[in-house]
């Protein structure tokens, strides 16, 4: 069986989630691994182990744990739900799946950001789950930011097997039912 892994790639609020368990839901024997969901754990129940500065080790060290339980305790396709906008780290992410056997997909979300500030306008998500900002607008902006200069946080062509580039639902719909056939065919490239 050939599994796939898919990376979303994105900005804050621009559908990564959403198109995430859209294709759980339609893509047999999937799972979403979702870092926001492990912050929100690890702040509901173990709050005391949340690093106050710094990276939140804690939170990459479970997110590891179900990575590494997914892969070789299971035959899952994997739909990884974040940000993923460093490249150095995508890389080696993709290529940790390559060697494990999987056809590696990246869905890059280029939604701009007048859409995303409006889509945080009204949103209700909770902002709890934010360790060095207090709102969704100061993670755009830091974002925006990021970006400036810095080609690295858009996906290339080469990076993975697979690369789908997103900005209108059409566009979400297409990489959707391609990245179901790839996973049916068992293509390996």
């Amino acid at each position: 069986m050939n599994r796939v892994a898919v990376m979303t790639v994105g900005k804050t609020h621009s559908g990564k989630t959403t198109f995430a368990q859209a294709l759980e839901r339609r893509l047999a024997n999937a799972i979403v691994i979702d870092q926001d969901n492990h912050a929100e754990i690890l702040r509901n129940y173990y709050p005391a182990l949340v690093p106050k500065q710094g990276a939140n080790t804690i939170k990459y060290a479970l997110t590891q744990t179900i990575v590494d339980y997914a892969v070789h305790q299971t035959d899952c396709h994997i739909i990884l739900c974040n940000a993923n906008r460093n490249r150095k780290g995508r890389l080696k992410l993709l290529e940790f799946y390559r060697e494990k056997g999987f056809t590696t997909i990246v869905v890059n979300f280029d939604i701009a950001d007048e859409v995303l500030k409006a889509r945080i306008d009204r949103a209700e998500r909770d902002t709890s789950i934010l360790r060095t900002v207090s709102s969704f607008y100061e993670v755009l902006n830091g974002q925006q930011a990021e970006s400036l200069g810095n080609p690295g946080v858009i996906p290339a062509p080469g990076e993975a097997d697979h690369l789908f580039t997103v900005a209108t639902e059409q566009q979400i719909e297409a990489a959707t039912l391609k990245i179901c056939e790839l996973a049916a065919r068992g293509e390996d490239s």
